[in-house]
């Protein structure tokens, strides 16, 4: 064998399984993108999160979440009635709760017709047609901005407990689809389980926040609910879980699943990715992301200054999410990225 025959046979030698196989072949065009797709985000993905206010003008933005507002009930309406245009399937209900009617014990939380009640009643009126999700905790009825009681500086479990039996059956009897525990106290899902149940709410699921972490990134929210101000320089560690700690989210979500949760949820959502994907694959349940606010603030503040694409980072964000895992996402950017998937179509 020649040198130069030696040379063209060495270079038909295959590296690996190239070039039999091309991986660049099924990318070419964007039919074959499409079909090969393993992924995929729709409308059917997006829970929205709303805050609704008391009265004032109908409108107010929150400055820390570009493009969010503190609602009126009937600039609420409006919003939902929009959301179920798009096909968006649920809302999740967050109430900006006046500072004169936060207290020690919460009181405001389970009284019946409070703010969240009266716009849960107005929106399975106005717009039966989509789910409504309610938090049940109690930092923004708190004058410490806790989600739980407080004594001598310590967060009590147990009595938080008959506080939040309380304020999931004013929601039920208003009307909520989905009662969402973010409270992070122990054995709370087996007891809000047996109370509804007890008191023939049997249809009224439970969304569990499983895994909540004592994050960083829940500044903005706290600024558009009003419990910043009330926490001050306190943190939460002593019941959201540590950052470092994968093992134990497994652990809260086997024990909320063994109490009769309906559904699990990991929050925050894009530096827990690892957390979704273990928990979907442990439990094969409904497993939902929460994109947080501090999320989405950080995305809409590069875009504004022309670091990022708003449209390809929100959608590559909330896509991630899907790929490891989640069958949805609270995000902040639902009604914008329904519109997109709606033109899509």
């Amino acid at each position: 064998m020649t040198e130069q025959s030696h040379n063209s046979h060495a270079k038909r030698q295959p590296f690996g399984q190239f070039p039999r196989i091309r991986l660049r072949r099924n990318r070419q065009e964007d039919w074959s993108r499409r079909l090969v797709a393993e992924n995929a985000l729709s409308v059917n993905d997006l829970i929205w999160p709303v805050f609704v206010k008391e009265g004032g003008p109908a409108k107010e933005a929150v400055p820390s979440m570009p493009g969010v507002d503190r609602l009126t009930i009937p600039a609420l309406l409006k919003a939902a009635e929009k959301a179920a245009k798009l096909g968006i399937p649920a809302l999740a209900l967050f109430p900006v709760v006046p500072r004169e009617k936060k207290s020690p014990g919460a009181e405001e939380a389970f009284r019946a017709d409070n703010l969240c009640n009266r716009a849960v009643k107005a929106l399975k009126k106005a717009v039966p047609e989509i789910g409504i999700i309610c938090d049940v905790a109690l930092d923004p009825y708190t004058d410490h901005g806790h989600d739980g009681l407080m004594k001598h500086d310590v967060i009590l479990n147990d009595e938080t407990i008959e506080v939040l039996i309380r304020q999931t059956l004013a929601q039920a009897e208003a009307g909520v689809d989905i009662a969402a525990p973010s409270d992070m106290m122990d054995g709370r899902i087996g007891r809000l389980r047996d109370a509804l149940d007890a008191a023939g709410f049997q249809r009224v699921k439970l969304m569990s926040y499983a895994a909540k972490y004592a994050s960083g990134f829940y500044g903005p929210f706290r600024d558009a609910v009003g419990s910043k101000s009330s926490l001050g320089k306190g943190d939460k560690r002593t019941y959201q879980m540590d950052s470092g700690n994968g093992d134990e989210a497994l652990r809260e979500c086997a024990l909320d699943v063994a109490e009769g949760a309906d559904m699990l949820m990991v929050k925050p959502g894009l530096p827990y990715l690892d957390i979704v994907w273990r928990v979907k694959e442990a439990f094969k349940m409904p497993t939902f992301a929460y994109q947080v606010s501090g999320e989405y603030a950080m995305i809409k503040a590069a875009a504004q200054n022309g670091w990022l694409d708003n449209d390809r980072v929100v959608l590559e964000s909330l896509l991630s999410f899907k790929r490891a895992g989640a069958d949805g996402v609270l995000t902040y950017s639902a009604i914008e990225v329904a519109e997109r998937l709606v033109k899509q179509r």
